[in-house]
């Protein structure tokens, strides 16, 4: 069976806007409205279409992948529709200073159904008063389509300057991800984060990690052995992935995992194991969000019996699935 999933990409939904609108002023506020329905409509299809492929072949990662890709162009389709209609002044390459990156696990360019969608406004300079109207422009359509947005708005040397210090800002910062605007400032950013924060840094950066990473699994009783796991958080949950992940980025100055078997990080087989775990907790992350319609990260008694024959689990004599 083919999957059901396929990408609207930015360009496809401002068409069909344009389309809908005919002649209509696109500045408007009943323009505004004709936009938000168009996005409303392609996240609808994309959520179901992502789980109706999940629960064919159960693989976490493609999910994750592909509500981030479907993410990604709504992003896009809201940019590109300030920068044409409502903020012209703006050009795509970002004229006015301003790069949209999008970070943390959105960085990663995964997301679970009910994650939330982490953003970066990085500024060339001081902002301006356009600047501004179109940074909240982008986060009111966001936040009009009902989604869980954090965002932080920086120049980019507060962006080193904050990740100079804050380890989080510093962690978010090692998985930025471009999406929208100006290429050229997040290129500046890249190569000030690497030549002013990494160089010389990665014991330190380990040792916080792990220090971190010890005290999330002392917060959550501190044993793989629960019967209400985190799937998130909880030991051996995908938390503690992404700690490896992120160690090796800061550390060998990788960008996927596959190239962490060249520096000789892992063997081929042992990336088997790490990617085929982080699918399968991706998979009970993804249809647990599903299911409940939430972002729950816990493996409550209540849910467990649906979840695993969503997985693919059946019961046997004597014992459920």
């Amino acid at each position: 069976m083919p999957p059901s999933f396929s990408l609207r990409t930015a360009d496809m939904l401002l068409e069909e806007v344009t389309r809908q609108l005919q002649d209509g002023d696109p500045a408007s506020p009943a323009a505004r409205k004709v936009l938000l329905d168009v996005l409303k409509q392609a996240l609808e299809q994309a959520r179901s279409a992502t789980e109706k492929d999940l629960l064919a072949d159960h693989r976490g990662t493609r999910c994750a992948r592909n509500l981030a890709a479907a993410q990604d162009e709504i992003i896009r389709a809201i940019y590109l529709y300030a920068i044409t209609f409502v903020f012209p002044g703006q050009t795509a390459s970002g004229k006015g200073g301003l790069s949209l990156a999008a970070v943390g696990g959105y960085g990663r360019a995964t997301l679970a159904p009910g994650s939330d969608i982490d953003l970066l406004f990085i500024l060339s300079g001081p902002p301006d008063t356009e600047l501004e109207a179109l940074t909240e422009f982008v986060l009111y359509m966001l936040w009009d389509l009902g989604q869980k947005v954090g965002h932080a708005v920086r120049s980019l040397d507060d962006c080193i300057r904050m990740a100079t210090t804050d380890m989080t800002i510093r962690t978010a910062t090692l998985e930025a991800r471009f999406l929208a605007g100006s290429r050229d400032i997040f290129d500046s950013l890249e190569r000030r984060f690497e030549k002013e924060i990494i160089a010389g840094t990665g014991p330190r950066f380990i040792e916080a990690k792990l220090a971190e990473r010890d005290q999330r699994h002392e917060a959550m009783g501190n044993t793989r052995y629960v019967v209400e796991p985190n799937i998130k958080d909880g030991k051996g949950g995908l938390r503690d992935l992404n700690t490896l992940f992120w160690i090796g980025k800061y550390f060998y100055a990788v960008k996927s995992n596959r190239e962490l078997v060249d520096k000789g990080v892992f063997s081929r087989s042992e990336l088997r194991i790490f990617e085929k775990a982080e699918d399968f907790l991706r998979s009970v992350r993804c249809n647990l969000h599903f299911l409940t319609g939430r972002a729950e990260e816990k493996l409550h008694f209540d849910v467990q019996p649906e979840l695993a024959r969503r997985l693919g689990f059946a019961d046997r004599a004597g014992m459920l699935s």
